[in-house]
């Protein structure tokens, strides 16, 4: 049996997800830079402004990540679920795509000059 105070809970419950969502996606701000990790480690800063594909080649696995028109998308990967070529292409800043399988993350940092350091535990 569903009581008054289940839907009432249910609904604080939408709106609160609501606002956290609104509230993460409002503070990002268009990216000037990806930051690639293989691993945990950072394997390249690259800018958003400049067209190009980078290969990713470690551990026996391939990644291909393509930055057109500064957004950032994985056009290719030799993992079994594709999760990572099938997501949309990002150019926000706290956007990211992650290859599970091959340990690969695309991180979109920037749009202001405290945006663009690394924290310490990046490092």
């Amino acid at each position: 049996m569903i009581k008054k105070a289940d839907i009432f809970l249910f609904i604080v419950l939408v709106i609160l997800g609501l606002i956290i969502s609104y509230l993460s996606v409002a503070d990002s701000v268009t990216g000037t830079k990806a930051i690639i990790t293989v691993d945990g480690k950072v394997y390249g800063i690259y800018s958003l402004t400049n067209n190009q594909t980078i290969t990713v080649k470690e551990n026996d696995h391939l990644n291909k990540i393509t930055i057109k028109d500064g957004a950032v998308s994985m056009s290719f990967s030799d993992c079994h679920n594709q999760i990572c070529v099938h997501h949309s292409p990002i150019s926000k800043t706290k956007e990211s795509i992650v290859c599970l399988p091959n340990k690969v993350m695309v991180e979109i940092v920037g749009g202001t000059e405290k945006e663009d350091d690394l924290d310490a535990i990046s490092n």
